[in-house]
């Protein structure tokens, strides 16, 4: 469940850790389904067969594929504004991918505040660190620095 703050209590909540996801799990037809979606289909993701003799040993998920699941983890782990009306993907200050993602592995987002600023009346640039971990993985899948522009009313 995202905290859910008013845009005045911001400046206590920089620095700090504000969410963390639920577990999701990564299958084959995500997987497949991303794929076709962007037109990627090179063999490490969509055939198992062949991504069992590579180093991964089995399929892994896209880097934009885990980096597009942000958003679904983002709904339960990043900081929330009161009133708002509407968010505003604004883009990475940094996104590494650090860990493949492998078929079936269970993956969450761990999110913190690292700046926010009102960059006009009721438009707020919020800035997340989030980490995407990999459940038995001691690496994480990728570390970003996710700007959100949100618009309260």
């Amino acid at each position: 469940m995202p905290q859910i703050i008013s845009p005045d209590q911001l400046e206590d909540f920089i620095g700090k850790e504000v969410g963390l996801s639920d577990w999701l799990t990564v299958d084959q037809e995500r997987i497949n389904q991303f794929a076709d979606a962007t037109g990627d289909h090179q063999y490490i993701h969509v055939d198992p067969e062949r991504a069992a003799q590579t180093p991964f040993g089995t399929t892994i998920a896209h880097g934009f594929l885990t980096t597009s699941l942000m958003v679904m983890m983002g709904y339960e782990g990043a900081l929330k504004l009161e009133n708002t009306i509407m968010g505003i993907n604004y883009g990475f200050d940094k996104l590494r991918f650090i860990n493949p993602v492998k078929v079936n592995s269970q993956i969450r987002g761990r999110f913190k505040l690292l700046s926010a600023e009102e960059k006009k009346p009721n438009h707020y640039l919020l800035k997340h660190e989030v980490t995407v971990e990999i459940n038995g993985e001691e690496k994480p899948a990728l570390i970003a620095e996710w700007l959100g522009m949100t618009v309260v009313g």
